[in-house]
């Protein structure tokens, strides 16, 4: 059953849980993932279900093609949590890019570089131990993040 949203704001040290008691952000965000005032129209928050691997970049590029790259970063670690162990470096890395583009797009060129890069850290790493890329040129991506953040 769906959480109603909240319409003020919660207490210091309070914080909106699930029926598992699991902590969740009830607040209603802005496309680049800030928190917008309580009653205010957010974005549609991601669905959190794994999806299989082809799903999960279909779903995290529709996201980006949105703009909405703080969420696309949100898809793509739903998939890096419950992936195998060997693949974990490949969708830490492309979250890690969505986050340095969300930081562009938020005017923070500092930190949009430092995650850029850290993801291109990554994604090598993986590139390197030739695991499955599903059809994705890595190479290619990360440069493209790059440019992104130097036209920000």
């Amino acid at each position: 059953m769906p959480q109603e949203p909240l319409s003020r704001p919660v207490a210091a040290g309070d914080r909106d849980r699930d029926e598992e008691g699991r902590a969740r952000q009830a607040r209603p965000r802005d496309a680049l993932g800030r928190p917008l005032p309580y009653g205010e129209q957010g974005v549609e928050p991601i669905d959190e279900t794994p999806l299989p691997p082809d799903e999960t970049l279909a779903f995290a590029r529709s996201l980006l093609a949105e703009g909405r790259p703080f969420s696309a970063h949100e898809a793509l670690e739903v998939r890096w949590k419950s992936c195998p162990e060997e693949e974990r470096e490949l969708w830490q890395g492309l979250a890690q890019l969505c986050v340095g583009l969300t930081h562009a797009e938020r005017g923070n060129p500092v930190g949009a570089e430092r995650l850029v890069e850290r993801a291109a850290g990554r994604l090598t790493t993986y590139a390197e131990g030739g695991g499955p890329t599903y059809g994705l040129e890595l190479r290619e991506l990360v440069g493209c993040a790059r440019e992104r953040v130097r036209q920000a």
